[in-house]
């Protein structure tokens, strides 16, 4: 089942232009990943599907029950974020504003879902613990349970392992992919890394001069893949 899909979708701000014309849809469980050069656009969509931006022109449909305010958002993380002199369980449980209305309190039920979404993360432990103290890969588990705190259904994720080494990009990629397989979460994530995107991803949105969409097989078939796999920048085994 179409979950959501662009149809002649132009986005851009400030009244500039800056992609045209898109066309893809996914289904629920779906794990697509946008790849291409910095300033092609792919934030400024994610950014449009989330209700930030309006369209320039075009669509955004969305099916099952789902809207901008259920898709979990994980941005990229800014210098002032990484020192937010807050709590992890109160930045998890922020995650749960939207479910509140015009409640200011949280309710029993939105705490134990905040715990349990730290216990999915592997971070319960450092419920108490001030965030900024955390390492980058902990900080990242933390605004990832925090978007799970937003939904069940979409997570939109802005380069989630930028800064991170080797090691901890690797685990992250593991949880991420383990919330598409294991929990049926759509997943739309924007990286640079095409090789994690052809290990994990079912989909692929390549923008650039021209814009692909498709499978990762589909993709490896295009110009855009055979132009990567010609630099030996993925393993498509």
């Amino acid at each position: 089942m179409v979950q959501l899909a662009c149809k002649n979708l132009s986005v851009g701000y400030e009244g500039k232009e800056i992609l045209h014309n898109i066309n893809f849809s996914i289904n629920q469980g779906d794990y697509l990943c946008i790849v291409g050069e910095n300033g092609s656009g792919k934030s400024t969509l994610m950014k449009t599907i989330l209700g930030l931006h309006s369209p320039m022109s075009g669509k955004i449909i969305t099916e099952n029950g789902l809207a901008s305010t259920k898709i979990g958002y994980l941005p990229q993380q800014t210098v002032v974020q990484r020192d937010f002199p807050a709590s992890v369980k109160e930045i998890v449980i922020s995650g749960c504003q939207s479910r509140c209305g015009f409640r200011p309190f949280y309710n029993r039920a939105e705490k134990q879902l905040a715990i349990s979404n730290m216990k999915k993360m592997g971070i319960e432990n450092l419920a108490s613990r001030c965030y900024r103290e955390l390492s980058g890969g902990q900080q990242q588990r933390v605004l990832l349970a925090r978007a799970l705190c937003a939904t069940q259904k979409m997570l939109l994720l802005d380069e989630p392992v930028a800064g991170l080494d080797p090691k901890v990009t690797e685990e992250m990629y593991e949880i991420i992919s383990s919330l598409s397989k294991n929990d049926g979460i759509t997943i739309i994530m924007i990286t640079h890394d095409v090789r994690a995107a052809l290990k994990y991803a079912t989909h692929i949105l390549h923008i650039g001069d021209d814009v692909f969409f498709g499978t990762k097989n589909q993709y490896l078939c295009h110009k855009f893949g055979k132009e990567y796999q010609s630099k030996g920048m993925i393993d498509n085994g």
